[in-house]
């Protein structure tokens, strides 16, 4: 069998693209088909969710590592700029959106949470853009907590007071003199 080029232990946090941030409870070895096959058990806490992930499988369907100290600044400096507003279909917007979350990139996904925030005082969303908006923040929060040793409802707080702040900043521009 080739050497791994990722190897992550028992206990380590990961993120699965498609699922966010799971924890590995065991490494198992299964027969299936006649072949033996080394799996990772992740545990998905939120979604109450278990997920065997082959080993030599795991680098191709984009499992990693939490992300770097260095990409959690540039996800959380992505909050803080100005939100950009396309003016595409919701469909196909909703589409972009989905494709970056599911990307596992926190960047990404941090785009996806500042382009879609509301403040307070701005028009409401819709129930699509809310859903899609709470689905990218809880992800991002939940590699936060993940990150930070600390809960999801606790890095939730801390990112919306990141976008609160930002967009302060930003609505300040259109209100009329």
């Amino acid at each position: 069998m080739a050497a791994k080029a990722l190897s992550f232990d028992v206990g380590d946090y990961v993120v699965y693209p498609k699922h966010g941030v799971g924890r590995v409870i065991e490494l198992q070895k299964q027969e299936i088909a006649g072949m033996q096959l080394e799996l990772y058990v992740l545990r998905f806490e939120k979604e109450k969710m278990t997920l065997r992930v082959p080993t030599n499988k795991a680098e191709s369907v984009g499992m990693r590592k939490l992300s770097s100290d260095k990409t959690l600044k540039e996800a959380l400096e992505t909050l803080k700029g100005k939100p950009k507003v396309k003016r595409t279909m919701w469909s196909r917007r909703a589409q972009e959106y989905e494709a970056k979350i599911n990307s596992g990139d926190l960047v990404s996904i941090a785009e996806v949470v500042r382009d879609l925030f509301r403040a307070d005082d701005q028009p409401e969303q819709s129930y699509s853009e809310r859903q899609i908006f709470e689905a990218a923040a809880s992800r991002l929060a939940r590699e936060l907590a993940a990150m930070e040793e600390t809960d999801e409802p606790a890095a939730l707080l801390k990112l919306l007071d990141i976008l609160r702040k930002a967009a302060a900043v930003w609505n300040k521009d259109k209100v009329p003199a």
